[in-house]
């Protein structure tokens, strides 16, 4: 069974390279990942912050939410 991997992120610069770096450093076989660009879909901002996102880009790997650098708070994406 695949863990279940969200990446938030909001478009910008920094977002982006996080992306990028993300798609070569996750196994595929192990984790099913799923990239959420919140700067473009508001609806899923709520579902961030229920996952403990405080500010973009983040990853919530199996429950838990690791935010990789501060691109933009999370509120400033309501």
């Amino acid at each position: 069974m695949k863990t279940k991997a969200v990446f938030y992120h909001a478009g910008c610069p920094v977002c982006l390279a996080a992306e990028n770096n993300l798609a070569t450093a996750l196994d595929a076989t192990r984790y099913d990942v799923e990239i959420v660009h919140i700067g473009q879909d508001k609806a899923r901002v709520a579902g961030a912050e229920r996952a403990g996102v405080k500010s973009v880009p983040a990853l919530v790997l199996g429950g838990a939410a690791y935010h990789i650098n501060f691109g933009a708070g999370i509120e400033a994406l309501r």
